[in-house]
């Protein structure tokens, strides 16, 4: 195995913008030039023709035409791409807050040039629709034409499609900054270690769930208050992005208020139906597992916001060469071109590894264009949850760099194949680390491990559903009050959570932080990502040269649906698909139980 660099721990940003500062606001000028020409000249190119409509030789001049400007420019360049990531590494710096509002400003006007484009394609009639899929001259672009095709049944005419682009920034995105900035700029005193300290929303939300009981009562008390402060503005708030939806939905005829969401994933409806129903008729393993977190905290009941606390202690130290190499080495277990790329994002600056004053506080992979070098974004603190991290990113990385051989319209990822991705390496990482634990580590790596894994497909599939409720009540009632959107928060909470769970007072409230609800229906992706990455899972460890086709299902991009992804694997996604993710899930639960039981952690 090659020689790891692990000196290498900040961003190298000079291959996207290199100029001095003095020299940038210079250098992003005459980009925003050659951005604007370029656009200018694929409008002047095509927008006045409509042979391309009908002629499958000439359409394919003409998307071969908007894949280059898409590739080669783009609306935002290297420029915008640039400017995002020193944002997440400075983000009061008030000059790249300025460039940013610029950027976006030419990104929507360039975009709103070219959407001719797409929306004349995706709006042809039905005939010419069927030839054109059927040519072999369009064979590279066939699965980007259908997916154009399948939201056209339901736009409307170019102008009218500009207005609703126009109108959602106040109708939807003000709303929603609005509240998130009132909630952002709260502060409450709470006594930690002896010392009283005046700590933001988000301090006080990752308290509630710290492992002393005094503080994370404190915690959710100063959490619910603030809640409770901004109860009327929230249903304001969220009166008045569900009624836009409802306008937009209607003109479209949409015929559910998630069909935007499944058309824009590439996604059957009846495959999303499938998985929340399997996983809701399953409710009783997420029950059972607060049941025997309950029993170990020995409480009759865990209080609400005492879900995410941590069980026991993990006296693990995971310094970052300590980090690297135990994810290169599970990689290079699974297939050395993954651990290669891996060693080429070390050696080449790619990933920003500790926190710092002004960076983003979060870990993220960022891909934009296929000819364009992925970062990824740590904040490494030597602790187990941040090896996991690092996998987790990976295996987006890798994700987006196997996909580098598709054309640029089909340089992407949807939801839930991004999210399987990711946590395909993640579980791995975490084997290898429990195999060499001693048991009482053990069991407080899996109460962690089923702690996310509940999280993330059993809390998630009952968001989903609490929206579908919450969109069709607000439909059939015009209006809903604070009280009763609460209600229907509280009743699908308390259908995962079970009896072992109290529904307390204030938490009926909790549905005012989560940003899900005002991106609409997206949570599906990470139950779906998680129950697919597990049957992966369970398909390399039978067979390892099924690692082949995992690398095909990595590389795929968008060229084909998901469904049509998984199917060129062999994997069938129905119901059966998501019992055996669920069944798997089960079974570690079951082992876990054996294990407190084995360590008299539990009544026996």
């Amino acid at each position: 195995m090659p020689q790891l660099n692990f000196d290498n721990t900040t961003w190298n940003l000079r291959c996207l913008v290199d100029a001095s500062e003095e020299k940038l606001d210079e250098l992003f000028a005459q980009e925003q030039t050659i951005l604007q020409t370029a656009c200018q000249s694929f409008v002047d190119q095509w927008s006045n023709r409509s042979d391309y409509l009908t002629d499958p030789k000439i359409l394919r001049q003409a998307l071969d035409d908007y894949e280059s400007w898409r590739k080669n420019y783009g609306t935002s360049g290297r420029q915008g791409f640039y400017i995002a990531l020193s944002l997440a590494l400075d983000q009061n710096n008030p000059w790249l807050r300025a460039k940013e509002s610029q950027i976006n400003e030419l990104s929507v006007h360039l975009e709103n040039q070219v959407q001719f484009f797409t929306h004349r394609l995706s709006r042809l009639d039905r005939q010419t629709q069927t030839k054109l899929l059927q040519s072999p001259e369009l064979y590279p672009y066939t699965h980007f034409l259908e997916r154009l095709f399948a939201i056209g049944h339901y736009l409307l005419s170019e102008e009218e499609e500009k207005i609703l682009n126009l109108k959602h920034y106040p109708a939807h995105t003000k709303w929603v900054q609005m509240l998130d900035g009132f909630l952002n700029q709260e502060t409450k005193p709470l006594l930690i270690a002896g010392e009283t300290k005046n700590c933001s929303f988000s301090e006080i939300l990752n308290l509630t769930s710290h492992k002393q009981k005094s503080i994370r009562d404190a915690a959710v008390n100063a959490f619910n208050e603030i809640l409770q402060k901004y109860t009327q503005t929230a249903e304001n708030e969220l009166n008045a992005v569900l009624y836009n939806k409802k306008i937009d939905d209607t003109l479209r005829k949409l015929p559910r208020p998630d069909s935007t969401r499944h058309l824009s994933d590439d996604v059957d409806t009846q495959m999303v139906d499938e998985l929340i129903r399997a996983v809701s008729q399953r409710y009783n393993i997420s029950q059972k597992f607060y049941e025997l977190k309950a029993k170990l905290f020995k409480v009759p009941k865990l209080a609400y916001h005492e879900r995410n606390v941590e069980y026991g202690e993990i006296d693990l130290n995971f310094p970052w060469p300590e980090a690297v190499n135990l994810v290169h080495n599970t990689l290079f277990s699974l297939d050395p071109e993954f651990a290669q790329i891996f060693s080429h994002f070390l050696e080449e600056s790619r990933v920003d590894v500790f926190p710092k004053t002004g960076k983003d506080s979060g870990a993220f992979c960022a891909p934009t264009r296929s000819n364009l070098p992925v970062y990824v974004l740590l904040n490494h603190t030597n602790r187990l949850n941040d090896v996991r991290t690092l996998a987790h990113e990976m295996g987006h990385a890798i994700n987006f760099e196997l996909m580098k051989q598709e054309n640029e319209l089909n340089y992407d990822s949807s939801l839930f194949i991004a999210e399987s991705c990711s946590t395909f390496i993640e579980d791995f990482v975490l084997e290898k680390i429990i195999q060499t634990s001693d048991e009482e580590t053990k069991l407080t790596i899996l109460m962690e491990k089923l702690n996310n894994d509940v999280s993330t497909i059993f809390r998630q599939v009952a968001f989903y559903r609490f929206e579908l409720d919450l969109h069709q009540t607000f439909r059939t009632k015009g209006y809903l009050s604070y009280q009763e959107i609460g209600q229907l928060f509280q009743k699908h909470m308390s259908e995962y959570m079970g009896e072992f769970v109290s529904q307390d007072p204030g938490s009926e409230n909790w549905w005012i932080y989560v940003g899900h609800f005002r991106n609409f229906f997206y949570v599906y992706s990470y139950a779906a990502g998680l129950l697919v990455s597990k049957f992966l899972q369970n398909q390399v460890r039978q067979n390892h040269a099924f690692m082949e086709q995992i690398k095909t299902y990595y590389a795929t991009g968008t060229s084909q649906s998901p469904k049509n992804i998984l199917a060129k694997i062999g994997v069938n996604v129905n119901s059966q698909l998501w019992n055996q993710g669920l069944d798997q899930v089960e079974e570690l639960l079951n082992q876990t139980w054996w294990l407190a039981k084995k360590l008299q952690k539990i009544d026996t």
